[in-house]
């Protein structure tokens, strides 16, 4: 099955079943006739956008986080913002450094989702499985990155 097939198959198990990790995907995937490797899985969730979210029972659930068709600097602006209330769930300024504890399997989204705004008061963003280290030129600027992050509905970030 080719790539693009594969995402759009991927986009309708997500928003017709409630899928909580990759092992659950690949299920649905191979009941479809479709066999991928753990890691195509891991780069389809990457290329698609998909992050992990808090259902209304308190259980995760895999979600698309991107819109298609929308790519206007507001509309990134409020995704970011949206996806900042979804995930993180602390942020700590240590000097020109911000480090931020995401959801698990959010913090490499996040932080290409960063990357791709370039804020210039952000120089770079390293990610693991729940944390990311974003690294500022100045500890002023960690301080407005941190302060964004914390509450990104009252201020702004450069």
């Amino acid at each position: 099955m080719r790539k693009k097939d594969r995402h759009e198959l991927i986009k309708q198990i997500i928003a017709t079943h409630s899928i909580r990790n990759q092992s659950e995907l690949m299920t649905y995937l191979e009941e479809q006739g479709v066999v991928a490797t753990q890691a195509t899985i891991s780069r389809d969730i990457r290329d698609l956008k998909i992050v992990k979210t808090i259902d209304e029972d308190g259980n995760p659930r895999f979600e698309l986080f991107q819109e298609p068709n929308q790519t206007s600097d507001d509309e990134d602006t409020k995704r970011l913002v949206r996806m900042i209330d979804e995930v993180i769930i602390k942020v700590e300024r240590v000097q020109f450094m911000t480090v931020i504890q995401t959801l698990p399997d959010n913090a490499n989204l996040l932080a290409a989702v960063l990357d791709d705004l370039s804020f210039q008061s952000i120089v770079a963003t390293m990610a693991s499985f729940d944390t990311i280290i974003i690294i500022s030129r100045t500890d002023e600027d960690a301080q407005q990155v941190a302060a964004f992050l914390k509450d990104p509905h009252s201020t702004t970030i450069n």
